[in-house]
């Protein structure tokens, strides 16, 4: 039987669990798809994913700053000041599997929708 994972004062079941942590929900992944070349602005990132609330995206990038994906550089003092979210090194590793991610929902989209597979899209 396999122990639990221990990390950061969390538990998870496999490697998996503590990836997804990370990276799962809606959003996340999207966010960090779209910051994978190069810096861009909180509305930049609001022009470029349409779907997302403002109060949405705002949790989301706290989110992944806190747990080391992304830095959030803030350029001034006085308002208005110049916000732009990166990627870490850390944000970086993950490129490969958002590419991979990416891959595989250009397959689902291209492949003709067969009753037998109960692929819908």
């Amino acid at each position: 039987m396999a122990k639990n994972i221990e990390i950061n004062g969390k538990t998870y079941p496999c490697t998996v669990s503590l990836a997804m942590d990370l990276i799962g929900g809606k959003w996340k992944s999207v966010i960090l798809f779209h910051l994978k070349n190069g810096e861009k602005r909180y509305t930049e990132l609001r022009k470029e994913i349409t779907t997302i609330t403002e109060m949405t995206l705002s949790l989301q990038l706290k989110q992944l700053e806190a747990d080391g994906l992304i830095s959030r550089t803030v350029y001034g003092d006085k308002p208005p000041v110049k916000v732009v979210y990166r990627l870490t090194d850390f944000g970086e590793t993950v490129v490969p599997v958002l590419e991979a991610i990416n891959d595989w929902g250009t397959l689902i989209l291209e492949k003709p929708v067969d009753k037998a597979d109960k692929v819908f899209v």
